[in-house]
């Protein structure tokens, strides 16, 4: 019985020296991410000296020179350049529409054709696709089709009430031109109720004539409804000269520390490298750029030696294909690389809430077990849901997917708008975002979150 006591009792004071170490570590994580770091100063250089930056474009190819210096000035293990192919759209220099000679504010949705030349039209009101189909070819054709269903405001979480609107902004151009529509207005993904349109990816159908797809912003979005209330046969006007040019060589950027113990198993975290062109891509993603770069910073300087090789991809090309995430995951099945875990920063530069996981139950069960040691730094969310579009393409190699969940209420006032900038940043904010993130890579260095390592071998 006295032995079983002993062993009780060391097995007890092993656990207590565990968790006071890793509180340490992560203590030390924050204070140097909050009193000596490089997050917000490494943000203001990319968003003023790079701006922003669609793939294809000079920015982006600035941004991968400014990505491998910046790496290779912390004196990381490696860094080196993955070779993309990306897409490489182009805005324009027209953007132009209104309606009985009032002009309203808009942004060409990426990917839209040109409108080769100034439309002019009537336009039909439609909420949904399903609305659309009722009306049909004969209210529709040699129309602009106005799809303006709004963000559900009594949803608290924003990305969910962007989730339910997103498809008129992808699909709505192809939809509107089965029934001969000539153009579309989007009313933009946004709760704010002003005159910054946001624009966005969007597709076409194969076998569907291509039109022309530009947002509005919210604030003459809801103008033009009121206006088609009292004025229903009221004309408008379109006019964008967006062009597809052929695709470009680009890169991922990647640095690593390698790993003490066992080496060729990876940890892989990042966010992505391109931005859309207008603004300076400060939230999406230059946050979740100098994140990750700021947790690998900060493990290294703390001091501590990890288990497993942790890898930095700032990846290219999330924005319009993604291009840069399938890469990833296709050289990481023909290398046969084995990842532990790869997590994510995609969602602004707000302060940090906690984490998702796409993973299994007992996966997430080892995540929430470590909530006790960052319910310190106000972090409170360890529930399974998305990890992020960059890191998904390794669901299919079996790797658990882990998304940072910084507070939403705000982000899309600036998504993928020309008030996504460095300024709309918050300095502590965005450093708690880089210490909560390190701290996760942390703990999953250190104490693994289990899973089949022969299966993701096999794969």
């Amino acid at each position: 019985m006295k032995k079983l006591i002993f062993v009780f009792s060391l097995i007890f004071s092993f656990s207590t020296f565990a968790q006071k170490d890793d509180s340490l570590q992560i203590r030390n994580m924050f204070d140097a991410a909050l009193v000596k770091g490089h997050a917000y100063e490494n943000l203001r250089s990319l968003c003023k000296d790079v701006g922003a930056r669609l793939s294809g474009s000079p920015e982006a190819d600035k941004a991968v020179e400014w990505a491998k210096e910046l790496l290779e000035s912390y004196q990381f293990d490696t860094v080196w350049l993955m070779p993309v192919k990306v897409p490489h759209w182009v805005r324009g220099d027209i953007e132009e529409a209104g309606i009985n000679g009032v002009p309203m504010s808009i942004k060409t949705l990426g990917g839209s054709v040109s409108s080769k030349g100034k439309i002019e039209s009537e336009v039909v009101e439609v909420q949904d696709f399903e609305e659309l189909a009722e009306l049909g070819e004969k209210a529709i054709k040699g129309k602009i089709v106005f799809f303006n269903r709004a963000f559900d405001r009594r949803l608290i979480s924003t990305g969910q009430a962007y989730g339910g609107c997103v498809n008129q902004r992808w699909g709505g151009a192809s939809e509107a031109a089965e029934f001969g529509a000539v153009g579309v207005f989007v009313r933009s993904l946004s709760h704010k109720k002003d005159k910054h349109a946001h624009t966005g990816s969007m597709g076409y159908k194969e076998g569907v004539k291509k039109i022309p797809s530009v947002a509005l912003s919210v604030e003459d979005a809801d103008m033009l409804s009121e206006l088609l209330k009292a004025e229903p046969n009221s004309k408008a006007y379109l006019n964008v000269n967006s062009q597809t040019l052929p695709d470009k060589d680009s890169y991922n950027v990647i640095a690593e520390i390698t790993g003490s113990v066992e080496p060729d198993k990876i940890i892989t975290f990042g966010g992505h490298l391109d931005s859309w062109d207008v603004g300076e891509g400060a939230h999406d993603d230059g946050a979740g750029v100098v994140h990750s770069i700021e947790a690998l910073r900060i493990i290294k300087a703390t001091g501590y030696t990890p288990r497993y090789t942790l890898r930095c991809v700032l990846f290219m090309n999330e924005e319009n294909g993604n291009n840069g995430g399938k890469t990833y995951a296709a050289v990481a099945k023909e290398k046969g690389e084995i990842h532990l875990a790869a997590l994510e920063s995609d969602a602004g530069g707000f302060v940090p809430r906690g984490f998702t996981m796409d993973g299994t139950p007992e996966q997430i069960k080892k995540m929430q077990s470590w909530e006790s040691l960052l319910e310190p730094y106000k972090l409170h969310i360890f529930k399974k849901g998305w990890g992020g579009v960059d890191i998904g393409p390794l669901k299919e190699q079996n790797v658990p997917l882990i998304g940072l969940r910084p507070d939403d209420q705000r982000y899309f006032d600036h998504h993928h708008s020309d008030t996504d900038v460095f300024e709309n940043v918050h300095q502590r904010e965005l450093e708690l975002g880089a210490a909560s993130f390190a701290s996760m890579i942390y703990l999953v260095d250190k104490y693994g979150l289990g899973g089949d390592l022969k299966g993701l071998e096999k794969n």
